[in-house]
């Protein structure tokens, strides 16, 4: 019973977030790093956001094969079906929010803050449930694994890397930049901390949801 709900959570946490991330990037104003690079390419190439997303998510799978080898396990095959999922989860959240087209930068900036909030609370959920991670965070904790780097440092470093890439990739297909904006900073800053201050509020929900589990360690531990 506990593992259907640790997993019926994650799938909630997947839902949310992938309704932040198309919140954030129909504001406009960039996307996530994580979500940078495949957005990029999605204004460029007839496919979509989460088209390009689970392309993107099986690469990173694929990096961690090489960079863990025989330490890549059997589990970490579950972020391919999370993967597409996830990806899929963007276009429809995206045909949801259709009707969001902020005019003004003043609500663009708005919807940007609420889908930070929103993508926030979707990590919060993932991490409460604590059954599975997406590729983007499996792939950080793959090069700290193998390089023995802090995550939190690590994490910083691959988000500044992707946002690069995804300038770069802008530069080279659209001759300008495109999709990656002072937004893409904002969520950068604003998501774990905001994830991390629902871990805080909501400290005795693990509790709650878990008791046949030790739930003395705080979610904001693995955020």
């Amino acid at each position: 019973m506990e593992k259907f709900k640790r997993y019926l959570i994650f799938l909630v946490g997947l839902f949310i977030s992938s309704l932040g991330v198309s919140l954030v990037t129909k504001a406009n104003l960039g996307t996530s790093p994580i979500s940078s690079i495949p957005y990029v390419l999605s204004l460029n190439f007839s496919l979509t956001l989460g088209n390009f997303t689970i392309i993107f998510s099986l690469f990173l799978i694929a990096l961690q094969l090489l960079i863990l080898r025989k330490d890549f396990k059997l589990e970490h095959l579950l972020q391919i079906p999370i993967s597409i999922l996830f990806g899929y989860f963007i276009d429809w959240t995206m045909l949801l929010l259709s009707f969001v087209h902020p005019d003004s930068y003043l609500f663009k900036v708005i919807a940007l803050l609420i889908g930070c909030i929103i993508l926030g609370f979707g990590v919060y959920c993932e991490v409460l449930a604590d059954v599975a991670m997406l590729p983007g965070e499996s792939f950080v904790r793959a090069v700290v694994q193998t390089c023995e780097r802090e995550f939190g440092s690590t994490k910083i470093a691959c988000d500044v890397t992707m946002t690069v890439m995804a300038a770069l990739l802008s530069f080279v297909f659209a001759k300008e930049l495109n999709g990656v904006r002072e937004g893409t900073i904002i969520a950068a800053l604003l998501v774990g901390f905001i994830a991390r201050l629902f871990g805080r509020w909501f400290y005795f929900v693990p509790a709650l949801l878990f008791p046949e589990t030790d739930a003395s360690l705080s979610t904001t531990d693995n955020i």
